[in-house]
């Protein structure tokens, strides 16, 4: 069965870009790159991956693209465009140029999430990503996520996936407001959800597998199958996980599910939306 890891990182890791790396983190405070993951992928069968971007600068998209040039199991890009911009169009029109650039990323969970989503040359700037055929991964906490729904009916025709699930508080158990929430999302038929980054949202040291599995039931129950992306994380779930140990919780809470469901979510479902 084909694999494909729907969201991953690479940086050369610089203290000021990446200060978000604290010193809590220091397994993943080392440049980590292709050579890095490569065998990682290999150990554990999957076939490639999708690099995402984690700085907000188009040099960090010319970094994946570069990256994904000298390195063919990288089958696709998410960058980072200023869609704010005046001339976001054209931006557009050069990066469609590029065959493994899938969609943009902007890091609105540090960001006031409401103001954002309601800037005007932002909401320009997302209405032009489909005529490019570009996606868009909304990454935002769970109490943020309560202001995304009207903004995804606003573009109905556009592909937007939540990363992480909306990074539910696992770490305490709470499901009630982030369940509301992923449920009303869930209703639009052009966003999917990513299964991934749930380790570093639970205790990093103590999780147990039982931990994830009423957040999964959740999301697999209103997107289904047919929405969900598998997808790891990796670097930054080291932080709690190694890969190999990830890639088995999933497989166990999917085992009862078919062989045709299991390629959906393990490949299928991210080949669909990134068009790989």
């Amino acid at each position: 069965m084909q694999r494909i890891d729907s969201h991953q990182h690479f940086w050369i890791y610089d203290k000021v870009k990446d200060a978000w790396i604290t010193d809590d983190m220091k397994i993943i405070q080392r440049s980590l790159l292709p050579k890095d993951l490569h065998p990682v992928l290999q150990e554990n069968g999957i076939n490639g991956c999708v690099a995402v971007q984690a700085s907000q600068s188009e040099e960090e998209t010319n970094f994946l693209l570069q990256l994904s040039k000298e390195n063919d199991f990288i089958k696709g890009v998410v960058g980072w465009v200023d869609l704010k911009s005046e001339t976001v169009e054209n931006r557009l029109i050069h990066f469609s140029k590029e065959k493994k650039l899938k969609g943009f990323r902007h890091i609105l969970q540090g960001e006031d999430v409401e103001a954002y989503l309601s800037n005007k040359q932002f909401l320009n700037g997302i209405s032009l990503l489909d005529k490019y055929g570009f996606t868009y991964d909304i990454l935002v906490y769970h109490h943020q996520l309560k202001l995304v729904d009207n903004f995804v009916k606003s573009f109905p025709y556009q592909r937007f996936v939540i990363d992480h699930l909306a990074k539910p508080d696992i770490k305490n158990h709470a499901i009630g407001d982030w369940e509301k929430e992923i449920k009303q999302i869930a209703k639009n038929e052009n966003v999917s959800c990513k299964i991934s980054g749930m380790v570093t949202e639970a205790d990093w040291q103590n999780w147990k597998e039982k931990d994830f599995s009423p957040y999964i039931d959740i999301v697999v129950e209103n997107f289904g199958i047919d929405r969900l992306l598998f997808g790891s994380d990796w670097p930054v779930c080291l932080l709690g996980i190694t890969y190999q140990k990830w890639i088995s919780v999933l497989e166990k809470y999917f085992a009862g599910f078919s062989s045709t469901e299991k390629e959906k979510f393990f490949s299928g479902n991210a080949e669909k939306f990134y068009g790989l």
